[in-house]
């Protein structure tokens, strides 16, 4: 990839979206902050920039079609193209959160944020990242919606919030199917778990940092042209879905 590789990191005005934003900028890439608050997408622009990272803010709402398309539209005028697109932006629908007590509606806000912005996002972006050399496509997603592990005996997730588990498994099967269809293009999409890492999504209960956590986007963001696609990765190597 050029020097001049964009990216735009959805949620990248905290926490890991921002290590993501930063690390790639570190690479000398030009980066797209995506966040729906102003002043807190102005400042994580104000101190990427002031790091030395060329960084632009991008007003947005994955939740609102509007503010997708603008969002696109922006990136077109201001960067002229897309290479790497990395949908972090994510909420858990808040605590407590089991089967049994979850609201409806706290899980249709958790899907619509987690996996119906991913579709927007990605559809929007689409005709930009596929005139890119080497476009890539990275998910964050987390292990607790891995299956696998889920019922693994011996193996124990911790409390997960039922919304937001089931979200990042919807999440990893998207990915699966984006991949299918995209896999006559140069488009590579993976899923990536940072780990637990504390951030306030968690009340700031992790053991990792979000640098830590941002690692394995900034990997697969760069994966060389020959690498994985359709895989969910974290940093000891491939999870199981």
């Amino acid at each position: 990839m050029s020097e001049r590789t964009i990216a735009l990191v959805t949620g990248a005005n905290k926490g890991i979206g921002y290590e993501i934003a930063a690390g790639l900028g570190a690479l000398g890439w030009r980066i797209g902050v995506g966040a729906r608050d102003r002043q807190r997408r102005d400042t994580a622009v104000e101190k990427l920039r002031a790091a030395g990272t060329d960084a632009f803010g991008v007003p947005l709402d994955v939740t609102d079609d509007a503010s997708v398309a603008a969002a696109a539209e922006l990136i077109a005028d201001h960067a002229g193209g897309l290479d790497v697109l990395v949908n972090n932006a994510a909420i858990t629908g808040g605590m407590p959160q089991t089967p049994t007590t979850v609201e409806p509606a706290t899980m249709r806000a958790v899907v619509e944020t987690n996996v119906i912005g991913v579709i927007r996002v990605i559809n929007a972006m689409l005709p930009m990242l596929r005139d890119s050399t080497s476009p890539r496509i990275v998910n964050m997603s987390s292990s607790v919606g891995s299956l696998a592990l889920q019922t693994t005996p011996g193996i124990d997730m911790g409390p997960v919030p039922a919304a937001y588990l089931a979200s990042k498994t919807f999440l990893n099967a998207l990915t699966i199917q984006y991949v299918k269809e995209l896999r006559d293009t140069n488009i590579l999409v993976n899923s990536g778990c940072p780990g637990f890492t504390a951030t306030d999504l968690n009340g700031f209960q992790g053991v990792r940092t979000p640098q830590q956590g941002a690692a394995i986007a900034i990997h697969l963001a760069t994966l060389p042209d020959n690498g994985p696609t359709g895989g969910f990765f974290d940093d000891a190597g491939t999870v199981p879905w």
